[in-house]
């Protein structure tokens, strides 16, 4: 396993004057220009977003024509169906149009197709059934952009189609039907990084804004879309789009309603997690509530997911949050020995570091973990990785890739191949015939020696900047994490001391450090999860780390806390790089 480098962004120039500008601290302006916010006009909008700043959803291409046709079946009395995904994602999109029309006194069907039977998005058979139960609407959530030849056989039916999707446009686009995207190149709608939930809730907005134009609300209550704000938050942080621009808001907004949620799945899970009465994050609902909403997906039945977010009954919404509890377990498990087989039976027999590629396949492996556990081989290799299942002489599976290796591009190249594929720079999905495997490997590894540079298989923490323990107060840490929500495209900040005295060095739970570090008369607490290995004769050096600054409230009382990230002694040649990073 390669030790990290610790790459430090170049300082601006303009950090400073930005400072002056603004009244903010040079540290916070520095932060910000490493996250591209380089004026006061932006600063102002990142660190106050306003559900005021949300985008008009008219300016969507094929907005006004997918509302028309859904008010239009609503007046007709048409059956409606939501057709959704089954990752957190498409469960939140398809709960908010559920929500919502349920809200408007409208009944709907919904339909989440199996991931292992099915597959992803629309299929002919799903399409029938909803046909055989009088379903003349099909509006689709976070899927449906690809799926020409499924658009076109439920039209032959008789059936209409609304399609909203935030996935990549294909070369052979054609919208049959109206086609919400804001990826579409003749789109007017500013911003293109919306998740599939974004997208579905700015269609309930756009829905609710034109029958208010006609009247609907002078006799009826109107729904008010902030209760719904939760769920966008959660499928937003669980699809990993960056939490920027109009995220950065739908999430900001999304925190404070999770806090009380409406909707008793979202209640009921924060209880099975222990966030009852908490303050939620970003990251809570990253890494506790997301993963218990796709394990369903993942490995088996996924009713229970979707149920838990669209019942109004409290004992249903906590029997199914147990359950998904349960099954997030047993996911967690199914891929734990899947990387064990991988780390034990077959890398062991590999030449890991001649490779710039990583392939695994194997008869029986679980297919729904399988871009999980290509992201744990990536983390611990920092190499391109794809895990294949076979089955019936058809293996299918993900991969993920690092910065400098475009995972989708390289599919493409090799499409003479594969059955299907799809996905994105850093992850994809495959389908090949298991005689292949071996030439598809061989094809991907070329390709891998020709594109990847020796620097990008180094993997790299990205540091924000130099600090003296000094500099980080209850007041100064706090006014960091302003910069909350973290995640995609705004990452936690990250900082660098050096020369610090470990003045006391334990081992807590099964792998933690715990440290007690000084510089001066500076005494911080540090925590570093997973790093236990550390401590070996560390009491009483000089170190140099990278850690990311945070409060640690307890019993009413507040500390600043570091969260260490790595550590190296400060007697010995740095892994830190000031060199500029490449684009």
């Amino acid at each position: 396993m390669t030790e990290k480098i610790w790459r430090l962004l170049p300082s601006s120039e303009n950090s400073q004057k930005l400072s002056c500008e603004t009244g903010i601290s040079a540290v916070k302006a520095r932060l910000l220009i490493n996250r591209g916010i380089i004026n006061a006009k932006e600063i102002d909008s990142f660190l106050s977003p306003k559900l005021s700043g949300l985008i008009d959803p008219m300016l969507l291409k094929d907005m006004e024509e997918g509302t028309a046709l859904i008010i239009s079946a609503i007046e007709r009395q048409v059956k409606i169906a939501i057709f959704g995904d089954y990752d957190a994602d498409g469960l939140t999109a398809t709960a908010v149009l559920v929500n919502f029309f349920t809200e408007l006194g409208i009944p709907v069907l919904y339909y989440i197709p199996d991931r292992i039977e099915e597959g992803y998005s629309l299929n002919a058979k799903a399409i029938e059934m909803l046909h055989g139960e009088n379903v003349r609407l099909i509006i689709t959530v976070d899927c449906g952009v690809s799926n020409k030849k499924e658009i076109e056989y439920a039209k032959s039916l008789g059936m209409d189609v609304v399609v909203t999707d935030h996935h990549q446009i294909p070369d052979d686009f054609e919208p049959l039907c109206p086609v919400i995207n804001p990826n579409r190149a003749d789109s007017t709608f500013s911003f293109r990084s919306l998740a599939g939930v974004g997208v579905a809730f700015f269609l309930a907005v756009g829905i609710r804004q034109s029958i208010r134009k006609k009247g609907w609300f002078r006799q009826a209550s109107e729904p008010d879309l902030r209760h719904y704000l939760d769920l966008v938050a959660l499928g937003t942080i669980a699809d990993m789009v960056p939490l920027t621009g109009q995220n950065r808001i739908i999430v900001t907004a999304g925190i404070e309603a999770i806090r009380s949620s409406r909707w008793l799945g979202i209640e009921a899970m924060k209880k099975i997690c222990g966030l009852e009465n908490q303050q939620m994050s970003a990251a809570d609902m990253a890494f506790k509530l997301a993963p218990r909403f796709n394990a369903p997906g993942r490995i088996g039945d996924n009713k229970a997911a979707i149920l838990s977010l669209v019942t109004d009954n409290y004992s249903i919404a906590l029997n199914t949050a147990r359950e998904l509890n349960s099954m997030n377990s047993e996911r967690q498990k199914i891929e734990g020995a899947i990387v064990e087989d991988i780390e034990t039976n077959i890398i062991p027999s590999m030449d890991i570091d001649g490779k710039r590629t990583l392939l695994f396949s194997k008869q029986g492996w679980h297919k729904g973990v399988l871009g999980i556990v290509a992201s744990k081989i990536l983390e611990k290799y920092h190499k391109p990785t794809i895990v294949l299942t076979v089955k019936n002489g058809i293996a299918s599976g993900s991969g993920r890739s690092i910065d400098g290796f475009n995972l989708h591009e390289s599919l493409t190249t090799l499409k003479h191949l594969l059955k299907k594929f799809g996905g994105h720079y850093h992850a994809a999905g495959c389908t090949l015939e298991s005689h292949n495997i071996e030439t598809f490997a061989q094809e991907l590894e070329e390709l891998a020696v020709k594109t990847i540079k020796d620097e990008d298989l180094v993997p790299a923490i990205i540091v924000d900047d130099r600090l003296m323990l000094n500099q980080l107060t209850i007041d100064s840490v706090n006014d960091i994490r302003t910069l909350e929500p973290f995640g995609s495209g705004n990452p936690e900040p990250v900082f660098y001391s050096g020369n610090i005295e470990v003045i006391d060095s334990r081992v807590v739970g099964e792998n933690h450090l715990k440290l007690r570090v000084r510089q001066g008369d500076i005494i911080h607490e540090v925590i570093g999860f997973n790093l236990a290995v550390a401590h070996v004769n560390i009491q009483g050096s000089l170190v140099n780390m990278v850690y990311t600054p945070e409060i640690n409230r307890w019993n009413g009382s507040e500390r600043v806390q570091l969260r260490l990230l790595d550590i190296e002694p400060a007697n010995k040649s740095t892994r830190l790089r000031t060199d500029i990073l490449k684009n």
